[in-house]
């Protein structure tokens, strides 16, 4: 539910952004009415992934220092309490609303954060090596589903206020939809306290061994050997720090693949806001034809059937797969096949996709369908699943943070850098950039870019146990 909550609230501000038009802008002259500016957009999509960033880092290092448990709970609550101010806002006047809107999103933003390493690092350590893969590619997942909640309860919000209230009361609407955000959040705090620590983290860094065996009593029936698997515990906790020369020397390596990739996939993921925006120019009315409740819907219902036909069985082809082709292989498919659909959609973009006849060619939706499905069937998944595998317990939840936050710095060069970049004219408020076409080879450039690093530097944790994170370690210590 933390994934759910997470994917919810980072994709409900694209459908949230067209209300926030008609509400605060429709003062603007000529096409840009009910638009609202480029640099609000990019303000408000950017300052959370900068706070999930911030999160990542933060949490992540915490949950290594202070238990995975321990602060899990509180990445939860300041989800929930973020999304509740986030919705009001504190003020109605529009610059107000705007900043303490930014504002509570970076705090929203920190909660996501959080919940990334966390939710990883605690189910790798509860899962056997056999189905760990497929049991945190169901935890990743639920991402797909909170997209398509977020379009759900955006249409279902939208549908009532449409039919009970006037457009003036379009303001309360984009309120109650942040503020929904929470409920799944809050439903989920009991149960995550209720929660005992990772026999792993406890057994390995803590190094109290009859508790570690205790808190597995109470969540599975098996015994502390059975969670080691075939590998001893080591004794003592590694003497090296975070970020030392030694800790570079030995899982530098593998920081760096985890890192680039999920920094190379996130730029092209989040980059979506380029397709969404062609999408809904193709296949929406104008905006003088619909009210605000209309449009929000149609982009919202846009929004659903993508996630229903691509994202969500991306996610489960991954969840079946994943530990019978391994990590490596379905993230190498995944770069390569999403470099095609981008070479496919960018290299006749001016020339085919955009002239009269074309212009609201179904294949253009399908291919952009085929990008979604196999970012999260490839390198969207594998890349929230490596880092939990690859380090040691001490350091678990610290690296899988650092690649997340990298991954985040992509999400903010995909969804902010490259929506300035594809204007190859000034328009809408927005300079002339590099245009559609270049835009989209370049996305695909960096799509074979991350199957290069994944070929040369990806090790391969289907199948490994754990332990071998910390046997591999005393063994070398030993040479």
């Amino acid at each position: 539910m933390g994934l759910f909550t997470d994917a919810y609230d980072l994709f409900s501000i694209t459908l949230i952004i067209k209300i926030i038009g008609r509400v605060y802008y429709g003062h603007r002259e000529g096409e840009n009415r009910y638009e609202t500016p480029p640099e609000v957009v990019s303000a408000l999509v950017a300052v959370a992934l900068l706070g999930t960033a911030v999160g990542q880092l933060v949490f992540g290092r915490l949950g290594d220092l202070k238990g995975r448990r321990r602060v899990y709970g509180f990445a939860l609550l300041l989800m929930v309490f973020s999304s509740l101010a986030s919705g009001f806002s504190i003020c109605i006047r529009k610059t107000c609303v705007l900043l303490t809107l930014g504002f509570f999103r970076f705090f929203l933003g920190l909660g996501i954060g959080g919940d990334y390493p966390l939710s990883s690092t605690i189910m790798s350590e509860f899962a056997n090596k056999k189905t760990r893969g497929s049991f945190i590619a169901a935890v990743f997942s639920m991402q797909g589903f909170g997209i398509l909640a977020s379009s759900t309860v955006t249409m279902a919000v939208c549908s009532i206020f449409g039919a009970a209230s006037k457009n003036s009361e379009a303001d309360v609407a984009w309120r109650l939809i942040l503020m929904l955000g929470s409920v799944p959040a809050a439903m989920t705090y009991y149960w995550r306290m209720m929660m005992p620590e990772t026999a792993r983290y406890t057994a390995l860094v803590e190094q109290n061994v009859m508790q570690a065996a205790k808190d597995m009593e109470k969540v599975l029936d098996v015994t502390l050997s059975q969670i080691a698997e075939e590998d001893p515990l080591p004794p003592t906790p590694h003497p090296y720090p975070l970020l030392s020369w030694e800790f570079l020397r030995r899982h530098g390596p593998d920081l760096f693949a985890c890192s680039s990739t999920w920094f190379l996939v996130d730029i092209v993921f989040y980059s979506q806001v380029l397709f969404q925006s062609e999408i809904y120019k193709r296949y929406l009315d104008k905006k003088e034809d619909v009210d605000v409740y209309q449009e929000t819907f149609h982009a919202a219902w846009i929004q659903a059937v993508i996630a229903v036909c691509s994202t969500i069985p991306g996610y489960f082809f991954s969840m079946y797969f994943i530990d019978k082709w391994g990590r490596v292989k379905i993230q190498m498919m995944g770069f390569f096949f999403m470099a095609l659909a981008f070479f496919s959609i960018g290299i006749p973009y001016y020339s085919y996709w955009t002239t009269k006849e074309h212009h609201k060619n179904k294949v253009f939706m399908v291919l952009y369908g085929l990008a979604f499905f196999f970012a999260n069937f490839g390198p969207n998944t594998t890349t929230f699943i490596v880092p939990a595998e690859l380090f040691p317990a001490r350091f678990r939840s610290s690296c899988h943070g650092i690649s997340g936050a990298v991954g985040k710095v992509g999400a903010i060069i995909g969804s902010v850098g490259f929506l300035w970049a594809s204007h190859r004219k000034k328009e809408d408020g927005y300079p002339k950039g590099i245009g559609m076409k270049v835009s989209l080879i370049i996305l695909g450039g960096v799509c074979l870019l991350g199957m290069v690093i994944t070929y040369f530097f990806t090790r391969e944790t289907m199948g490994r146990s754990l332990e071998e994170n910390e046997v591999e370690i005393e063994e070398q210590d030993n040479l």
